[in-house]
């Protein structure tokens, strides 16, 4: 209207439509969130709900191997060698270690493991649920680890090996190690061959563990028991096998042998009464042992043996009717064969000798005589007949068999070489059967060192035993042990090693060993021997069979002054703590030299020159002259 002022014009109301629209979009939007979040409860509480809680429980749960009690090993008499004790194990849930660095440093000085090393485990794969961060540790140390209630750290109870006389028999015995499924295995000498039965069978253990990794005690645990490990009980005298270390020791020290070994056997059964290695080593810490202690070297090492192994073709012949003890044998000062020189030890004329006197002496050149007589074919068959060129049967592990080749291979100079023990190896174990066989009435018992097992009821089984298998007649066996006696005489080349009151028949060694440097006998250190006295006693009922070896001595190398020492301080012991009587009647006379003939000493040029002290060595010959004569072809004697 005219002069009326205009209206306000007032502000836009929204309409009610407009709020409406969003509530009923957030309505919905509710809605499908609800009905998602309802959707995936449904799954996990229903279709998913095993998985998950199998997941659940799987993170919660941990499943942990139970060793078994690993079998005890002791010697015929049950003096314990090797046994389980109690001990902690340390291990970690990595996952749950939260501070890996300064959890290993508080571990490492109890358990005595690198802080660094420690870390390393902890954080190598921090997905897994189990890691072993110690072993075998004294129960007051899992004590004290538990105290630190560190998170994700715990001890276990387990088992730990241990050797209570040490090196006793450690070259036997053997030793055990964790191995890839963290249980102890055997690792070494018996602990290796007989695993299976010691170890027994491993149980399991299930626990559950809070967030922490802690197990929780009141959710309770599951447990499969482990099964105990069957026994061992070994032919060895533990007496025997000490004193037979500390001798052997003492004769390495004296002799500046590089090592040696000995073998003690029964030669009616084959039982080894002890078997001593030098270096040696304690099995309780083998960590810090000599590598080369840790194997078995009366079985694993093999050398040419030299003039022990007379006895067999001298057997061979005795066998055959070739010779008598008395046969006459003319030995020449040296002889030829196949374009080499053969000598005896020291420079002699023709020498009139019987059978006998070339085995007390030591002739390699009337040995090579006698030798023709059987042949090679028949020495080879002699040699094999008494165990030599294949193992002997002990079971041992990394047991060599030694090398002896077809007497058809063999040439000229190897066909009278191998009679005197060059040309060819065997190892301790196997010289030491030879001579068990000849003190056993020509029957060879095949060597024993496991007398009985354990059964699951604790029960012992005693080991069977093989029949013996005759080599040479009883006939053969103890004309040859007579002719043996005759060397630990005054005028064989062995006589320190008789035992006052004892009938002991024996054979000295002296053997060139090839430079492994040049594969030759004289290297660029000069020559090495092999020094060796096996024999047996009471010669007329023989309980005892001992053989000694050195290994390269340097201050005195001839068998009978540096081995037969040692094999009668051996002898002497072990005669006396088995209780064996002295000898029922006296050591035949056999004669040496051939009727008629200048006594030894006194033929052309002398037989038996004198060592130091007036002991006749009467065994070395000639040394090849320079580094490029190889063995075994050609290899002259020294034994």
């Amino acid at each position: 209207r005219p002069g009326r002022p205009p209206r306000r014009r007032g502000r836009a109301r929204r309409p009610l439509a407009s709020s409406r629209r969003r509530l009923r979009i957030g309505v919905v939007v509710m809605t499908v969130m609800l009905l998602a979040l309802a959707g995936r409860l449904t799954q996990l509480q229903g279709f998913a709900a095993g998985t998950y809680a199998a997941q659940a429980e799987q993170q919660r749960m941990q499943e942990i191997t139970l060793p078994a009690v690993r079998g005890k090993i002791t010697d015929r008499y049950g003096a314990t060698l090797a046994q389980d004790v109690e001990a902690r194990a340390v291990y970690a849930d990595p996952s749950k270690v939260t501070n890996p660095a300064a959890t290993a440093a508080k571990l490492s000085p109890l358990v005595a493991v690198p802080a660094a090393d420690l870390e390393k485990k902890l954080t190598r794969d921090r997905s897994l649920l189990f890691v072993y961060l110690a072993r075998g540790l004294d129960p007051e140390v899992g004590d004290k680890v538990r105290k630190l209630g560190l998170v994700g750290v715990h001890v276990l109870d387990e088992r730990r090996r241990v050797y209570p006389n040490g090196t006793v028999a450690a070259n036997l015995v053997g030793y055990t190690r964790f191995g890839e499924d963290d249980l102890l295995e055997g690792n070494g000498g018996l602990e290796m061959a007989y695993d299976a039965t010691l170890r027994g069978q491993e149980g399991t253990r299930r626990l559950e563990t809070d967030p922490a990794g802690r197990e929780i005690p009141s959710a309770g645990s599951s447990e499969k028991a482990p099964l105990e490990g069957s026994d061992l009980r070994l032919t060895l005298d533990t007496d025997i096998q000490w004193n037979a270390q500390m001798a052997l020791a003492e004769g390495v020290r004296e002799t500046e042998a590089a090592a040696g070994t000995i073998v003690i056997m029964d030669p009616r059964t084959g039982d080894i009464l002890a078997m001593a290695d030098a270096p040696e080593f304690d099995p309780n810490d083998v960590a810090h042992a000599n590598p080369e202690a840790l194997g078995n070297r009366a079985t694993g090492q093999a050398f040419e043996p030299g003039s022990v192994n007379k006895v067999i073709p001298m057997a061979a012949a005795l066998e055959r009717g070739l010779i008598t003890p008395q046969t006459p044998v003319t030995v020449p000062p040296s002889i030829r064969r196949g374009g080499y020189g053969i000598s005896d030890a020291e420079t002699h004329g023709t020498l009139q000798l019987t059978a006998t006197g070339v085995l007390a002496h030591s002739s390699n050149i009337g040995t090579v005589l006698i030798s023709e007589k059987v042949g090679a074919a028949g020495l080879e068959a002699t040699m094999r007949a008494f165990g030599l060129g294949q193992p002997t049967g002990l079971g041992f592990p990394g047991e060599a068999g030694g090398q002896l080749a077809k007497s058809a291979d063999w040439s000229a100079s190897q066909a009278a070489t191998i009679a005197y023990g060059q040309g060819t190896t065997a190892t301790a174990l196997q010289l030491a059967s030879v001579y068990a066989t000849i003190a056993n009435g020509g029957v060879r018992m095949t060597p024993r060192l496991v007398d009985a097992v354990g059964t699951s009821d604790g029960e012992m089984v005693t080991t069977s035993r093989q029949p013996g298998t005759r080599v040479v007649s009883e006939r053969t066996a103890r004309t040859l042990s007579d002719m043996l006696e005759q060397v630990t005489t005054s005028s064989g080349t062995a006589p320190v090693a008789a035992v006052p009151g004892y009938r002991v028949a024996g054979k000295t060694g002296t053997a060139y060993q090839v430079d492994p440097t040049c594969g030759c006998y004289y290297g660029s250190d000069g020559m090495r021997y092999v020094s060796s006295f096996i024999g047996f006693a009471p010669a007329d009922n023989p309980r005892v069979v001992v053989a000694v070896v050195l290994d390269n001595a340097k201050k005195q190398y001839f068998g009978g002054l540096a081995a037969a020492p040692v094999f009668k301080k051996v002898l002497t012991f072990t005669l006396a703590t088995l209780g064996v009587p002295p000898a029922g009647s006296a050591r035949p006379e056999l004669p040496l030299v051939q009727p008629g003939a200048a006594p030894d000493g006194e033929q052309a040029g002398g037989t038996v020159p004198t060592a130091p002290g007036g002991q006749p060595t009467g065994e070395q010959a000639s040394p090849p002259t320079t580094a490029t004569d190889r063995a075994p072809d050609a290899a002259p004697d020294s034994g």
